[in-house]
């Protein structure tokens, strides 16, 4: 049955039925899930079909199913150099090259991510800002080969199994997967440039499956991951200290600047102004979170960014809108709850006496 499936799959992506290829790939999958060529070849249908985070995953779990699958490098890099992360892209395709030194197009890839590295290396904290305003992808489609019923069946998004959220510190940014009870060999993570890949399978229940691409770009050697008896803390280092204002890339998301919270102790910490026509009890706000402070050990990175999320869930959408921009144009010296007021407008910083207030140099 399987065998059929990857028949009829590889039969509609030759006809460029992608949507069905990928659909009958993901069923064959389900009947075979040690298979790893249909894992390399449902990552072709994801390339075509531009899911480049779930290529990658499909890639790396054909490699780790058979680490000798030339073309599973290939797919990955392909998906990478699409994403912009081309370190990662260049370290598939040094793999793949060594296990099929006769194909060309190895080294003519190696060659573009080399260029295109290079290009990145002038200045880093530049190259989110200039990747979030392109529109276009840079990196040339690779024309992989087609070995592959003119049905259209149309699949729908799974729901996901767990929860998750985030929050950040300065240098890091802490994801949190609420999946209790699962052994620790049924976790797999995986770290590029600027994605993160997530399965979860254990016995019994429901296979689980995170793949987004990131904000910004990590360092993916410095991340790491801790199995917890309620949930999966996973922690990714920074590229770059700036603020995230979500976890997912979006194209509508503007780069904030970067913001020192690091240097903004407990005692240094500047007067956030209430707004009109909502006001809200700061004095008492800072209040619990010093308490709460106090009765978890948060140290003091850890304690603003509580008092900020405190703050932002429950407020609506002009208010979070407000907090966002007063914010970052200000330098994290005013936080304003009044869109009204501060969308029109650009913030002027407002430093505490004693402070001087002085822009960043990127």
């Amino acid at each position: 049955m399987a065998s059929d499936l990857e028949t009829k799959a590889k039969e509609a992506f030759i006809d460029d039925h992608f949507e069905l290829a990928l659909h009958l790939y993901s069923q064959a999958i389900q009947l075979n899930p040690k298979h790893a060529e249909l894992y390399a070849d449902r990552a072709q249908a994801n390339i075509k079909l531009n899911n480049l985070t779930e290529a990658v995953a499909d890639a790396n779990k054909a490699i780790e199913l058979d680490p000798s699958m030339s073309k599973a490098y290939l797919r990955k890099a392909t998906a990478c150099m699409k994403l912009e992360e081309y370190q990662t892209a260049k370290s598939a395709l040094e793999t793949g090259a060594a296990l099929a030194p006769a194909e060309s197009r190895f080294s003519k890839l190696i060659k573009e991510c080399e260029e295109r590295i290079a290009e990145e290396t002038g200045d880093v904290s530049m190259q989110m800002p200039e990747a979030l305003a392109k529109n276009d992808v840079p990196a040339k489609e690779i024309e992989l080969d087609k070995d592959q019923p003119n049905l259209e069946i149309e699949a729908a998004p799974p729901k996901p199994a767990y929860r998750h959220e985030f929050y950040q510190k300065p240098e890091e940014v802490v994801v949190t997967i609420f999946a209790k009870g699962i052994p620790h060999d049924c976790v797999k993570v995986d770290y590029g440039e600027q994605t993160l890949s997530v399965a979860i399978d254990a016995p019994g229940k429901e296979a689980y499956h995170f793949q987004p691409r990131l904000f910004a770009k990590i360092i993916p050697e410095k991340c790491r991951y801790d199995v917890l008896p309620t949930k999966v803390e996973i922690r990714l280092a920074k590229s770059v200290p700036i603020h995230w204002t979500s976890l997912e890339f979006s194209r509508e998301v503007a780069i904030t600047q970067r913001v020192n919270v690091s240097s903004v102790s407990a005692s240094q910490r500047p007067s956030y102004p209430s707004s009109k026509p909502q006001r809200v009890d700061w004095d008492k706000i800072e209040a619990q979170v010093k308490k709460e402070e106090k009765d978890e050990k948060l140290d003091g990175d850890a304690a603003l960014n509580k008092f900020f999320r405190d703050i932002y869930k429950d407020a609506d959408e002009d208010t979070r809108r407000a907090m966002q921009k007063s914010f970052v144009e200000s330098n994290g010296t005013v936080l304003s709850t009044n869109w009204k007021e501060v969308g029109a407008k650009v913030v002027e910083g407002s430093p505490p006496d004693g402070m001087e207030m002085k822009k960043w140099e990127y």
